[in-house]
């Protein structure tokens, strides 16, 4: 995912959501912040079902904003895991927009977030081999 595609990549987004008026600041901008936490949710549902249990984020990297979203969007949220290492993975996640009286889709961000499985006790844990 990490070239700028034309349309959403194939495959259902793992969040999908609508930008409302309490997620904008005082000019009724949306805030990056908040997609931000949508993104590291979309990246922690992807690290967690993959590691099968707990996991945090320890790292974003490469945040760009495109385009802006507007109040009304419908956001998705689309997860690529591009790196698995012993403890830790590198989830890439794509932002796209779509005006709520459209079909076109416009990109709006990506960023790699990196999560570390975690045990009860919150330390490290490896991450288990793929299911079958």
């Amino acid at each position: 995912m990490s070239s700028t595609p034309e349309q959403p990549p194939d495959g259902s987004p793992v969040i999908r959501t609508i930008a409302m008026p309490a997620d904008t600041n005082p000019s009724g901008d949306i805030f990056g912040g908040w997609l931000m936490a949508q993104m590291d949710l979309a990246a922690g549902n992807a690290a967690t079902r993959r590691a099968r249990g707990r996991c945090a984020t320890v790292a974003v990297t490469g945040m760009t904003f495109h385009s802006p979203v507007f109040v009304g969007d419908e956001v998705s949220l689309f997860a690529d895991l591009i790196h698995i290492g012993r403890t830790s993975m590198k989830i890439e996640i794509i932002a796209w927009r779509r005006n709520r009286d459209e079909e076109e889709s416009h990109k709006v961000t990506d960023a790699t977030f990196v999560f570390v499985a975690i045990d009860g006790e919150g330390r490290p844990r490896p991450v288990p081999p793929a299911a079958k």
